[in-house]
């Protein structure tokens, strides 16, 4: 199982590094599918994952070649902050169908979204 720990990782690396994304989008279902973990166990640890070498070693790169707003990041991430706690508590008292349920109609509707304005 690390290995496939491994290589879930090291594709949301690269895809983080290309489009900004890993946790929602590529860990957390990659850990349902084939991980054969419960969503709230595989959001948690994609967070935990998440917290610090990706995002400060992606950042660094990104600074690196002028492509990295400190002022709106540093924004965002009291956003993030709050939200995720919150968003956290929150999805603990919802069940485990409406969970995964929800976190397919987010990916299908930003699907959509980015497919009607490209």
């Amino acid at each position: 199982m690390i290995l496939a720990y491994i290589a879930i990782g090291l594709v949301a690396g690269i895809l983080a590094g290309i489009f900004g994304i890993g946790g929602g989008i590529i860990i957390v279902p990659a850990l349902v599918l084939f991980a054969n973990m419960a969503q709230k166990t595989a959001v948690g640890t994609s967070l935990g994952a998440l917290l610090l070498p990706a995002g400060a070693f992606g950042a660094y790169a990104y600074w690196r070649a002028g492509s990295l707003d400190v002022r709106a990041a540093l924004w965002i991430a009291v956003g993030i902050l709050a939200g995720a706690y919150g968003g956290a508590v929150f999805a603990q008292s919802m069940s485990e169908s409406i969970l995964k349920k929800a976190f397919a109609v987010l990916l299908v509707a930003t699907a959509v979204r980015l497919w009607a304005t490209s």
